[in-house]
């Protein structure tokens, strides 16, 4: 190939295959703008082209999937990238029967994320870029009150439904909510190709945890589900994210994806040399951005596109940047890939 477009090497590498370089992106949240589609698609598009990153990871509000099913979030108030939870649609595991199939045209919160990524895809013509998509496990615990990781509880909610209440009592209820859930997301995939979006960021955040879920419970609970939904994203090309300590990557060997993403510096995960099929993304830890940490920030960056030098790979920071990220660190990143191609 002559030319490369950013393209031709985010499709050749999430294919397998090699292209004239690794690619580079970061991402990040903003809080202050992330409320509505105009504020998020003018934020993302400008935070793109200020470091002309290679791909986008659409970064929306963290909670924009359970609010479909009525959650109210207090968006004045945030810790970390989350805005403090007001109410549950679901406050015991009983009502989860309540949880019904959505219409991705027919549901505001969804709407406004299509509408994102059509402006988005206006202002970035030529950048790929996939959306933020959770699991419908992942999406279940944040309706219901409860920390889509084994370490954290949801701000807000001070006693969440158990999840003995939740996966054992309410097996049966719990299964007809996770079919539900995945029915609407696939639904709204699809809507996404049409807005423009080339595929997913699909995370099924720490759920992969073996002290959250065992082997026997994620594989009833989320990979029937994980399938509905990559099932409709076929059409794109798909990274999947699985996030923090223990995240097990190698559970995802043979799931529909192009791309996995994890903490490769976190306890318990591999690191680059994972015996991995998709396309592996990430290599810098995320962690070193709050503290500026250009030195490590190179460092890890040369050591990851040593180590991935002939096989292909995208660089990126191992999950979302933190929101006091400096300009000089974000430029260190961006500037790796060709720092590599000089020496």
């Amino acid at each position: 190939m002559g030319e490369w477009s950013k393209k031709d090497r985010f499709n050749a590498l999430l294919s397998g295959e090699q292209a004239d370089r690794p690619i580079v992106s970061g991402w990040r949240h903003f809080v202050d703008k992330e409320q509505n589609a105009e504020d998020l698609a003018d934020t993302t598009v400008t935070f793109t082209k200020k470091y002309d990153w290679d791909w986008v990871k659409i970064n929306p509000r963290a909670t924009y999937l359970a609010e479909t099913w009525g959650n109210v979030y207090d968006f004045q108030d945030y810790r970390t990238v989350f805005p403090r939870q007001k109410t549950t649609a679901i406050p015991t595991a009983s009502n989860l029967w309540d949880i019904e199939v959505k219409k991705a045209v027919s549901s505001a919160p969804l709407l406004e994320q299509l509408e994102a990524v059509k402006k988005i895809r206006q202002g970035l013509p030529d950048t790929p870029l996939i959306q933020t998509v959770f699991s419908p496990l992942t999406v279940l615990l944040f309706i219901v009150g409860r920390s889509a990781y084994v370490t954290e509880t949801v701000f807000g909610i001070e006693k969440p439904v158990t999840l003995e209440a939740l996966f054992s009592e309410h097996r049966a209820a719990a299964h007809h909510a996770l079919h539900a859930i995945s029915l609407t997301l696939a639904d709204y995939v699809k809507e996404l190709e049409h807005a423009g979006s080339d595929g997913l960021f699909y995370a099924v955040t720490g759920t992969a945890h073996p002290g959250l879920f065992d082997e026997a419970m994620f594989n009833e609970f989320s990979r029937p589900y994980d399938s509905i939904v990559l099932e409709a994203a076929e059409y794109g090309k798909n990274v999947l994210h699985t996030c923090g300590t223990y995240a097990q990557p190698e559970r995802f060997n043979d799931y529909r994806i192009d791309g996995i993403s994890w903490d490769t510096k976190a306890e318990g995960n591999p690191d680059l040399d994972a015996a991995l099929k998709a396309t592996k993304v990430g290599g810098v830890d995320h962690a070193l951005f709050a503290t500026n940490n250009i030195v490590q920030i190179q460092k890890q960056a040369e050591e990851a596109l040593s180590l991935m030098k002939d096989q292909p790979f995208i660089l990126a920071p191992n999950c979302a940047i933190p929101l006091n990220v400096t300009d000089e660190a974000l430029e260190q990143l961006k500037n790796s890939v060709f720092e590599k191609e000089t020496k």
